[in-house]
């Protein structure tokens, strides 16, 4: 008898480890379905938070969960699976669970499925209803439990879990029904997310919001029940509204984000520099300015440190959504007619080659330029004046007469130099590139004057971390830059503006199509252009109307005040006009400037594009010309009246370096060369 025992007992557990090994044989050749999930890119601000995000490509809400309230797991899976983190994947208990309840009363009361078995399910899509689809599932969580961890198969519900429409996973739903990240919830909200996967498109609140309420009361009373939370605080949940509206996700900087995931296709989360309350403040100036115009006129705006070259703010228009607008299009990035807003480039050039000076006297006079015969806006004319009134009035005439000494192609190489792609009709620029001949973008424009407050270095302005940064050559001295700053940061503000020291400058475009505002402070840099995006007249449009108060406004939203520019350059030149060397007292046109003498002035040395050794001393040589001589070097005077014909100066290091020398009677000679080290 007791042998018989022994061998029934035998073949009990052999037959148990028989079936064990089957069931392992059976998980083992389990083909799993894929279990990388494709989530929407997201575009994020500085700070981390979300500027805009995409669906899938079949157009679902589907996001990366990020952090997550624990309170909301504690209710999921004190809710749905309480077990979840001791059963391989299938609850034995809770199946015999759902059996005993189908059988006493009748119908499906509870389904039995784990988290694991839901997960495999969502993975496949397979029935939940019907006995091959349930034994499915059952195969699925078991290989599943082998192959990943309790918190990656968390996660894969967290991105999965059905929530209504093309909503999946929490945090598409917490954004579209909270308007706000998972990471914080209330027990109210909690319980509704944990809810609404069970039958997600009849409980939608949006739709149905008294059975969302009812479901949200079950989660919640069940939870008071396993001692989760307490009644009170379930009692206080019940009383807070559900949303009956679906939100729609953020689009901050549509424009930019748009390009940001276009330049880095398949990423699924790309960060940048914007400050999304910065942005967000600017987005509502943009709105409300189009609001109060044309129906069709659209607005752009970009902001800087020009410090650092990081893009603060990018709007490309009112409303990315707005057809009649062609909101669509990105203004910041559009080519068009900068106007009168090249200007201060023109005098930065002049006054580093010795041309002129701030109090330099320059005509304003009908003149003409071989064929062509520029008016000024007004169409009148002011006789002489100074060339710091001449840049603040926005003179056509003086800065034409200014170009033409310096060579347009000059202009268009320094606009090069600081990072833009000007589009030159024709290919060969003419004298009108300075009166916004030429097609350059707001960010371009921005750029060129961030080059400008930094006291003529360029920088490489973007809205990648770590993409921008100084720029390799210079533009201009930082003398001539200060000089330019200074004139621009002495212009009176738009009414009703505050009166803020900014350096800015406006313009208008051939026919009223383009209002132009750029200025900036001693530490950011913004740009504001409106107009229509299909290049249409906008009449009465004038950049200092209806750009400088934006921009003035844009400055108020940045920071509550100005910072300071930066003090002049040592060797700037400060002086009244009647105590300026004599060739800067008046500005000479070109022919006066280069006219060929026979005994005008020729510099020996350095010869025009040498490239020189620097040393402590940099000698200069001067033939021809009348004594006394005076020396410039990247537009500072460094030698005054000096008769000697030789002479030296301090070597101001390795780069660029511009040399003049005017003679006595005003003629002059200049040479380019190259300092190495």
């Amino acid at each position: 008898m007791r042998r018989h025992a022994l061998f029934l007992l035998a073949a009990v557990l052999l037959a148990g480890a028989t079936a064990r090994d089957a069931l392992d044989l059976w998980v083992a050749r389990t083909d799993l379905p894929a279990l990388t999930i494709d989530t929407g890119t997201e575009v994020v601000a500085r700070d981390g938070t979300l500027l805009r995000a995409f669906t899938v490509a079949d157009g679902r809400w589907r996001l990366d969960p990020g952090p997550v309230d624990p309170l909301f797991l504690d209710l999921l899976i004190g809710y749905e699976d309480r077990r979840f983190r001791d059963h391989p994947g299938v609850d034995p208990l809770a199946l015999l669970r759902a059996a005993w309840q189908a059988a006493w009363s009748g119908r499906i009361v509870s389904g039995g499925s784990t988290l694991t078995m839901q997960v495999a399910r969502l993975l496949e899509d397979s029935g939940t209803g019907r006995v091959a689809g349930k034994l499915r599932q059952m195969r699925v969580a078991l290989a599943l439990e082998r192959r990943l961890s309790k918190d990656q198969i968390l996660g894969l519900y967290l991105r999965l879990a059905p929530y209504g429409g093309n909503l999946e996973g929490i945090r598409a739903a917490s954004l579209a029904y909270l308007g706000k990240e998972p990471r914080r919830l209330t027990p109210a909200e909690a319980a509704l997310l944990v809810a609404l996967p069970q039958s997600p498109e009849t409980r939608r609140p949006d739709r149905h919001p008294d059975a969302a309420r009812a479901a949200r009361a079950r989660v919640l009373a069940r939870m008071v029940e396993g001692g989760v939370i307490g009644a009170d605080r379930a009692t206080a949940a019940l009383s807070e509204a559900v949303p009956t509206a679906r939100r729609p996700f953020p689009a901050l900087s549509p424009h930019l984000a748009e390009r940001q995931r276009r330049d880095h296709p398949g990423a699924a989360r790309i960060a940048t520099t914007i400050d999304p309350r910065l942005q967000r403040g600017l987005e509502a100036l943009a709105a409300r300015t189009a609001a109060g115009g044309a129906s069709r006129v659209s607005l752009a705006i970009v902001v800087a440190d020009h410090r650092t070259g990081e893009i603060l703010a990018s709007v490309g228009s009112p409303d990315w959504t707005d057809d009649r607008r062609a909101g669509f299009v990105d203004m910041t990035r559009a080519t068009r007619s900068p106007g009168s807003t090249l200007k201060p480039f023109v005098y930065a050039l002049a006054f580093d080659e010795g041309l002129a000076h701030p109090e330099t006297l320059i005509e304003d006079r009908p003149t003409a330029f071989g064929t062509y015969a520029p008016q000024n806006f007004d169409r009148t004319f002011r006789g002489t004046i100074p060339v710091r009134q001449a840049l603040q009035l926005s003179l056509n005439i003086p800065v034409v007469s200014l170009t033409e000494a310096l060579g347009p192609a000059r202009l268009i190489a320094t606009l090069r130099r600081a990072g833009a792609d000007p589009v030159v009709p024709g290919g060969q620029p003419g004298l009108a590139v300075a009166l916004g001949g030429v097609g350059v973008t707001l960010e371009e424009l921005v750029q060129g004057y961030a080059a400008l407050a930094r006291l003529g270095a360029p920088v490489r302005l973007s809205a990648e971390p770590g993409q921008a940064g100084p720029l390799d050559q210079r533009l201009f001295g930082a003398e001539a830059a200060w000089l330019t700053a200074d004139i621009l940061a002495g212009l009176p503000p738009p009414p009703n503006a505050p009166a803020n020291r900014l350096a800015y400058k406006t313009g208008t475009s051939y026919g009223h199509r383009d209002a132009w505002a750029i200025g900036f402070d001693g530490g950011h840099v913004a740009g504001v252009w409106l107009g229509r995006a299909d290049g249409a007249s906008v009449p009465g449009a004038f950049g200092g109307d209806l750009a400088a108060p934006i921009l003035f406004e844009t400055f108020a939203r940045l920071k509550p005040a100005l910072d300071p520019l930066p003090p002049p350059p040592p060797t700037t030149l400060i002086l009244p006009n009647a105590r300026l060397p004599l060739p800067l007292q008046r500005f000479r046109p070109r022919g006066a400037v280069f006219a060929a003498a026979p005994d005008g002035p020729e510099i020996a040395f350095p010869p025009d594009g040498a490239e020189v050794e620097t040393a402590e001393h940099l000698a200069l040589k001067v033939r021809g010309g009348t004594p006394p001589f005076t020396w410039l070097a990247n537009g500072a005077p460094l030698v005054l009246a000096d008769r000697s014909r030789e002479t030296a100066l301090t070597a101001p290091g390795e780069g660029y370096l511009s040399l003049s020398v005017i003679d006595g009677k005003g003629r002059s000679a200049t040479s380019t060369v190259t300092l190495r080290p």
